[in-house]
């Protein structure tokens, strides 16, 4: 009796996992059909795709593009971005907005894939519908001084902001929460903040002399808020900041970029950007670079754009994005990446974050043919770059941001057809540096009375804690590892294992009169950059002058640098 019923008991246990397991399989299969599940690491650090494409009516430089070819443009963009079930933003010029076309053609797309948002480039139509007088040389100009709000006072700004909001709104029926330009003033910002409620931005990568616009040493790629006065700075207090997050555009060449046009007065572009075939119009480079963007520690989130404005006409951009487009919906459909609109992308940051938060860009392995790395680290107070480059390793980069450090087009507009956005330099490698020397606060050693560059493997770089980049770089020929902890304010650098190394830093430039340092003294550099004095300290080690040829050396104590921005 009790051996029947203890095997009618086995046997019920049995058959009650069996149909458990039947139960759960058939939920996961169902959840699975319509709910993909999502890679934990994607939900708790997101790499975010933004496609954003935008639209001009016109493109005076070039007879052949007419507004037919502009407008056919957008069309293929759509097909392309509907035949992988892809979102995306567009954005419109003042001028494409009142085109019937093009509002008969948005208007029937499906708003939960797609956003409509504002190009903020000014037009004649813009100018002159606000009540002003037309300076420009075509009906579309693009220098700073005609083309974009920098080049108006801050109550005409407000006037061109007022019409355009005005006509979207009468045009689709609400506002637009999305407003990006190659760069729109803080003062435009936050009028479209205040008044109308935008919730997302975008401006250009950094770049230096390209299409007259240089923006040098901001918050490198992702996003961040900007300070009331100075939209390229970004804020280090919410008090002082615009709530709406400012992301990077166009994808950059986080190792190739950076020094492009040495030598010259202007950059070229390597980026996402499908029209150029070195970058984004190269397959290889393309997959190079997605995969380093899904796997390198971003800390907090990833951030690319990928798309083009109509201007570069389907011609030019059809291999590019017939290339990258199934690339990309097969890492979304693999749950490495979010595909999302620049809306939804700019409500994400404002849920999660009240300020800007320290994030990364890590490339781990570089393109074939080279063996460079590189480590771009943001925070509301600086940015920095490591480059590692034939076992050696310089900060390529370092930049300090000052909320406080008012843009000089704020309540004044540009008066040429330049503009000019730079933040506090502590090491620039680009404008310090020639094609045959590359500027750099570089990692060197002593053996015996020589000086000689620090050697080591490849680098190990984690996020162990919120807030915290770490690094460790193990030494050629030796047990000992270079250690680094960068956070919001400060960089750690010690050197574990063996501590008989001689090491120190010296910051290596081209001879030039535009260094900022005034004083070097044994705890604390001060600097002027724009009027503005700024400094760097050393909690842990000492700043020297050993020769004419150092600008400055760091030297550790107790095999330990601390350094305070």
């Amino acid at each position: 009796m009790n051996k029947r019923k203890s095997t009618f008991h086995a046997e019920t246990s049995v058959w009650n996992f069996l149909m458990i397991g039947i139960i759960v399989f058939v939920f996961c299969a169902c959840k699975s059909k319509n709910e993909p599940i999502v890679q934990q690491d994607v939900l708790d650090k997101p790499k975010i795709v933004n496609i954003v494409n935008f639209i001009r009516l016109l493109e005076p430089r070039d007879p052949n593009i007419t507004e037919e070819v502009l407008y056919q443009t957008v069309v293929e963009q759509i097909k392309l971005l509907k035949k992988y079930h892809l979102k995306a933003t567009f954005l419109l010029q003042y001028d494409a907005l009142l085109d019937v076309r093009y509002q008969k053609l948005l208007k029937e797309l499906s708003k939960e894939d797609f956003e409509i948002g504002a190009w903020w480039e000014i037009p004649q139509p813009l100018v002159e519908n606000a009540g002003m007088q037309w300076r420009g040389r075509y009906p579309w100009d693009w220098h700073a001084d005609i083309g974009f709000s920098t080049g108006y006072t801050p109550e005409e700004r407000e006037k061109l902001a007022d019409v355009y909001m005005r006509d979207f709104k009468n045009i689709f029926g609400y506002y637009p929460k999305s407003v990006a330009s190659w760069f729109v003033d803080a003062h435009t910002l936050n009028y479209l903040y205040e008044k109308y409620d935008i919730v997302a931005s975008a401006n250009c990568k950094d770049q230096f002399g390209t299409d007259g616009y240089t923006l040098w040493g901001g918050y490198w790629n992702q996003a961040y808020y900007p300070s009331k006065i100075n939209s390229y700075m970004p804020a280090q207090n919410e008090k002082n900041q615009i709530p709406v997050p400012i992301f990077r555009m166009l994808g950059s060449d986080p190792i190739r970029q950076y020094d492009t046009g040495l030598d010259s007065d202007r950059q070229g572009v390597e980026s996402l950007e499908p029209v150029y075939p070195n970058s984004g119009g190269n397959k290889e480079w393309v997959k190079w670079y997605l995969n380093e963007f899904v796997h390198g520690e971003a800390m907090e989130f990833g951030y690319t754009q990928a798309g083009q404005e109509n201007s570069f006409t389907w011609n030019g951009m059809k291999t590019g994005l017939e290339m990258q487009f199934p690339l990309i919906d097969s890492l979304r459909n693999e749950n490495k990446v979010k595909v999302e609109t620049l809306e939804e992308s700019g409500r994400w940051f404002k849920k999660h974050y009240k300020v800007t938060p320290a994030t990364s860009v890590t490339i781990n392995n570089d393109l074939k043919g080279s063996n460079k790395k590189t480590v771009w680290f943001n925070s509301r107070f600086y940015r920095a770059n490591l480059l590692w480059e034939n076992g050696t390793l310089r900060f390529r980069d370092i930049h300090v941001f000052d909320e406080s450090l008012q843009s000089p087009y704020l309540d004044r507009k540009v008066e040429s057809n330049q503009a000019l956005f730079f933040t506090l330099p502590i090491v620039d490698g680009y404008l310090w540096s020639s094609s045959e020397k590359l500027a750099g606060l570089r990692f060197y050693r002593l053996k015996g009375n020589e000086k000689i560059d620090l050697i080591g493997g490849d680098p190990s770089v984690t996020n162990p804690t919120k807030g915290k980049l770490h690094i460790s770089w193990p030494i050629k020929d030796t047990k000992a590892f270079l250690v680094m902890d960068i956070e919001e304010k400060k960089i750690r650098i010690k050197m574990e294992g063996e501590t008989s190394i001689a090491w120190f830093l010296d910051l290596d430039t081209v001879a030039t009169n535009e260094l900022p340092f005034v004083t070097i003294y044994p705890h604390k550099i001060t600097a002027e950059f724009e009027n503005k004095a700024y400094a760097l300290k050393a909690i842990k080690g000492n700043f020297s002058v050993p020769s004419e040829a150092v600008v400055f050396r760091i030297t550790p104590e107790e095999q330990r640098i601390e350094l305070e921005f």
